[in-house]
């Protein structure tokens, strides 16, 4: 059910008003008691499903999505310097020709 925002024409009371869409317009001010309600057109509000079947994920505001992508993006910096520091790390490849030698004797 949507909320509406009205305001009266002859004491310029503004308020909102949650009513469902096929409920009638209001007319009386609640205010001065006179006729002279109008209903204002407002942008409306974004609908959000709720229930099963739908994530809450689906709705996450830009904020909390550029923090999540600046966090995978350090991560993945992360891995990136732990594998050039292993392969930096790791033993010359001396041992293969040893191995090779004892394979020639046999």
């Amino acid at each position: 059910m949507p909320t509406y925002d009205y305001v009266c024409d002859a004491c310029e009371h503004a308020f909102e008003e949650f009513q469902s869409m096929s409920a009638k317009q209001l007319k009386k001010c609640p205010e001065c008691g006179k006729n002279k309600l109008r209903r204002l057109i407002g942008t409306g509000a974004g609908v959000i499903f709720k229930g099963s079947g739908f994530y809450e994920t689906d709705y996450r505001s830009d904020g909390y999505n550029k923090d999540k992508k600046a966090d995978s993006e350090k991560k993945s910096e992360k891995k990136a310097e732990s594998k050039s520091e292993t392969k930096s790390e790791s033993k010359p490849k001396a041992d293969k020709p040893k191995a090779e030698k004892k394979a020639k004797k046999d």
